[in-house]
């Protein structure tokens, strides 16, 4: 792998049906860099930190992100801190956060408390923007951002929610690299869900994305926006994908080959 190639990590989406030591194999059999794990706080045992932690030595990956902390007006800020204290002991440099809450002042008010509680762990709090959510765009996520104003808060940007929510890459450029200690990746096709349509939307997110190259997206863009060599999250949630390839290693292998590839033809 050439040394300006950005690293590249497996996102739990791209194989939301296996539990962590099978993401983490997974990751390492396909020849990932790293590795990201959904945490469910309701779900997530002290077995399953025993075992993430075995699986992430045995294979040598680090912990890219935890995820998802789903602020919402009436989620459990406990349940939340879990994600955050489950990624620590992990040695995870992220924790993703979106927010389904309306008020943006308690939704700033609750990230500079998880940034609190992250304080010492080594990890940042990635807020990830998105018509999915109430946090719907990049100068939404800024200003939410601005009012955190804590060191360990972050912005996280992904290229299907960068080009639905028709966020300007432009503004993505000047925003403080600081920020932006890593980003998501993958392709999506040209066509748009209504945004009033939450179904469509969720189905678009959660099913439609495609590899690197082969949607329509500004990669080349978006890619030269953003600091250079962060390291990648692969979010490429894709049905198609799942059909095609059953098993998670080979599904893994996959999406690193075809990162990869469209990595090499950018450089």
């Amino acid at each position: 792998m050439s040394g300006a190639m950005n690293p590249i990590s497996l996102a739990s989406g791209v194989v939301p049906e296996f539990g962590p030591v099978d993401t983490i194999e997974a990751a390492r059999a396909g020849g990932f860099d790293m590795v990201g794990l959904w945490v469910d706080p309701a779900e997530w045992t002290a077995r399953h930190t025993h075992d993430a932690r075995a699986a992430l030595a045995a294979t040598g990956l680090p912990l890219l992100d935890v995820e998802v902390i789903w602020l919402k007006p009436d989620s459990s800020m406990d349940d939340h801190r879990k994600v955050i204290d489950v990624g620590a002991e992990l040695g995870a440099a992220n924790v993703l956060c979106v927010s389904s809450d309306p008020d943006h002042a308690r939704t700033a008010a609750r990230l500079a408390d998880l940034c609190r509680h992250a304080e010492g762990s080594g990890m940042r709090v990635a807020l990830e923007f998105g018509i999915f959510t109430e946090v719907k765009n990049l100068r939404a996520a800024m200003a939410v951002l601005d009012q955190v104003a804590h060191p360990l808060r972050a912005l996280l940007i992904d290229p299907i929610h960068v080009d639905r929510s028709d966020s300007s890459i432009a503004e993505i450029a000047k925003v403080d690299p600081a920020l932006l200690p890593y980003a998501q990746f993958c392709d999506a096709p040209a066509q748009r869900p209504d945004p009033a349509d939450f179904a469509a939307v969720i189905h678009d997110a959660i099913n439609l994305r495609e590899q690197c190259g082969e949607g329509a997206l500004p990669l080349a863009a978006l890619h030269q926006a953003r600091p250079a060599n962060i390291p990648l999250a692969i979010e490429l949630r894709s049905e198609a994908l799942r059909d095609a390839f059953p098993h998670p290693a080979l599904r893994a292998a996959a999406v690193a080959d075809a990162t990869r590839r469209w990595l090499e033809a950018y450089a």
